[in-house]
């Protein structure tokens, strides 16, 4: 089984894709941790404020972790069959 070189902009690519998924990682349990945070609030307003505000950071965070992921599985899938094709 011959290694193909890797080039930088490839480590670049999944550099670059390990802190994206980072990045959502940390927005999706800080709505986590604000949701529960807004739970302990006295006041309505805010609560429904917050509520609705941690549920839109959740959503987003939860929609781009799965994009990243996806398409890390997928370039990862891509290789192993240009291996497997070699």
């Amino acid at each position: 089984m011959r290694l193909k070189p890797v080039s930088i902009s490839d480590i670049l690519w999944w550099v670059r894709q390990v802190i994206l998924v980072l990045l959502g990682l940390f927005f999706f349990l800080f709505g986590i941790h604000l949701l529960i945070a807004a739970y302990k609030l006295k006041d309505p307003a805010w609560f429904v404020m917050t509520f609705f505000a941690s549920n839109f950071i959740i959503l987003i965070s939860a929609t781009l972790l799965i994009g990243f992921v996806y398409r890390m599985v997928k370039s990862y899938g891509n290789i192993k069959d240009d291996d497997v094709e070699n």
